[in-house]
């Protein structure tokens, strides 16, 4: 499981113009199951993206076609975790210690 944590790099109003396009890719990731949960921070300085993906590399090409990043508005943190421990309702997604 990956923690992504966006931090804007230009001004609010330069991610505004590009929001429709995110929100577009952000609902095709969900739609394909990569995306479990996102939001914007608070104070509005970006956001963060649960996700899940078969490796770091498949999160990192992931991450590169974000019209956020295409339009360079915005860069990633990427943060890999073992989700040993999940509310119910997450279970599919509990992981085993190697």
């Amino acid at each position: 499981m990956f923690v992504l944590e966006l931090t804007y790099t230009a001004p609010v109003t330069a991610v505004d113009k590009e929001l429709e396009a995110h929100v577009a890719w952000l609902d095709q990731l969900y739609a394909q199951g990569v995306f479990i949960a996102s939001g914007r921070k608070n104070p509005r300085d970006g956001g963060v993206i649960l996700a899940v993906a078969e490796d770091r590399a498949a999160i990192e090409e992931i991450v590169a076609s974000d019209p956020f990043v295409l339009q360079e508005v915005c860069e990633y943190r990427v943060t890999e975790f073992i989700a040993t421990k999940t509310a119910p309702e997450l279970a599919a997604y509990r992981q085993v210690l190697p």
